[in-house]
């Protein structure tokens, strides 16, 4: 099992992975955003990415007003930058997006742990899945990617999960 909070897994991954890797050492981007726990979650990191696909980075904050400023701070340079605050299950959010380096990044912050936001839950639950099955199951995910499913659909549809994916995916038993 890979331990996520740690991206130096990604050193040894396949090519985009090494170069996720060198941009955020490089750039410093987590090292950063230290007082927020980030972790890296999302499809690079279990390696069902597809061309277009971001680095999606979660934070937990304590004071969303802080964590704006910080993100400011430390982004607003950046190419395409945008910030804004949505709700996601009744749940204060805020997002953060930019380019750097070509890659797109994306800052996802709710004041929830790292570890019980749902997208720290979906991608362990997601590797935990792909490391069940084979390499046909993985490359199935990528192609449904390709075509325009969003991740947790893709599985869903391979797994036959009826109803709320997303949900699904959070109680689904391997």
């Amino acid at each position: 099992m890979i331990d996520f909070k740690n991206i130096s897994y990604l050193k040894t991954g396949n090519p985009k992975q090494q170069f996720a890797f060198e941009l955020l050492t490089k750039n410093k981007i987590l090292e950063n955003l230290t007082v927020f726990n980030p972790i890296l979650v999302g499809t690079i990191p279990i390696n069902i990415d597809i061309e277009n696909s971001d680095l999606d980075i979660i934070c937990c904050f304590e004071n969303k007003l802080d964590f704006i400023e910080r993100i400011k701070q430390l982004f607003e340079k950046e190419s395409h930058f945008a910030i804004r605050e949505i709700a996601i299950n009744n749940q204060e959010s805020v997002v953060a997006n930019f380019i750097i380096e070509g890659f797109e990044v994306e800052i996802f912050g709710q004041n929830i742990p790292t570890e019980l936001q749902n997208g720290y839950k979906h991608m362990v639950i997601e590797d935990k899945i792909l490391h069940s099955r084979d390499e046909n199951f993985r490359l199935e995910i990528i192609k449904l990617k390709k075509s325009g499913l969003k991740t947790e659909p893709a599985f869903g549809l391979l797994l036959g999960l009826n109803g709320n994916v997303y949900e699904e995916l959070l109680n689904y038993k391997i």
